[in-house]
């Protein structure tokens, strides 16, 4: 496990010393080019993995997972036979590696932890009134603390999109900042933009560099509840920024893309965006997740394929 996780607050203090500073900043940051940037995206997604590189790659991707369920007819039963798949995604095959975390409610982080106890695995909850984010800030705290004081290993908050979006950064950069502080030493932070409502890339790059100067151990595309979640294009996005926010302050972000990725094919071709973007110190799920519920059952079955030249079908994996 790396050990170099951010731990203290992103440098650039006087960029948040005002509204007017922080929208300078943020404002100030180079336009994105369109075109480029999704002709750049597709290109990558049309790189070509052998067989040898394709087994290392799907259990690469499984170790990413974050396992999700976020329904209202969640109970601890269905939580805890998550859980149980986290840890041992293939019973049959002890090898397949457990995926990197349960992500749940922070009412149902208490059966998250009993399940993955003694594992590997990581419990994170969504909070801050996700996924509109449509609370007072002491509702949102409360959330967190909540989930913290249950066990939760990661925090997943959304964003004030309404806020972003009208310009009021200073306040979207004092919520994550409140977070993170309720998020104390045991928890580590995962900063929500739902890139869908955000319209613009330009947006996109601007919500970045505001939640990682907030103190933001990851960002993140989606809530995976809109219409528009992860794309290469977005994500590939965010990892620019996190490769250029860790060359001007020394401080390194994870990227979690979340929400329609569901085949081994799509979580291969954001594994070559990671590696040609950022490289290999992004390719461990101390820095790169996916958001997802059904990849992991492709990731299995494809895998399956692999190693006995079968494709055993769905039939053979749990429906999440």
């Amino acid at each position: 496990m790396p050990t170099n996780a951010p731990t203290a607050a992103p440098p650039l203090p006087d960029v948040a010393s005002s509204d007017t500073t922080l929208r300078h900043f943020l404002h100030g940051l180079p336009g994105v080019d369109t075109v480029g940037l999704e002709a750049r995206a597709a290109a990558l997604g049309t790189r070509s993995i052998k067989t040898t590189a394709k087994a290392y790659a799907i259990d690469l991707a499984i170790s990413m997972v974050d396992l999700t369920t976020l329904e209202g007819a969640d109970t601890p039963g269905k939580v805890r036979a998550l859980g149980a798949k986290a840890v041992h995604p293939d019973p049959t095959d002890p090898a397949t590696p457990s995926t990197a975390a349960v992500c749940v409610y922070p009412d149902m982080v208490a059966s998250a932890k009993e399940a993955v106890a003694g594992s590997s695995v990581k419990v994170a909850s969504v909070a801050t009134a996700f996924p509109a984010g449509r609370a007072a800030l002491p509702v949102k705290l409360a959330d967190v603390r909540d989930a913290v004081a249950a066990g939760a290993d990661e925090i997943d908050m959304v964003i004030d999109r309404g806020a972003f979006l009208a310009g009021k950064y200073l306040k979207v950069y004092d919520e994550i900042t409140a977070v993170k502080e309720a998020c104390g030493t045991s928890a580590r932070l995962k900063v929500i933009f739902e890139t869908g409502e955000l319209s613009t890339y330009d947006n996109i790059r601007r919500a970045s560099w505001l939640g990682m100067l907030a103190g933001a151990d990851f960002i993140k595309t989606s809530t995976g509840k809109v219409a528009v979640n992860a794309t290469p294009a977005n994500t590939l996005l965010m990892l620019e920024a996190v490769r250029d926010f860790r060359a001007r302050t020394g401080v390194q972000v994870g990227v979690k893309p979340a929400g329609g990725i569901r085949t081994t094919k799509d979580a291969i071709k954001f594994l070559v965006l990671v590696n040609e973007t950022v490289g290999e110190d992004w390719l461990d799920n101390h820095w790169f997740r996916f958001g997802a519920s059904s990849l992991l059952n492709d990731l299995l079955m494809q895998r399956q394929k692999l190693a006995t030249g079968r494709y055993s079908g769905p039939d053979y994996v749990t429906v999440d």
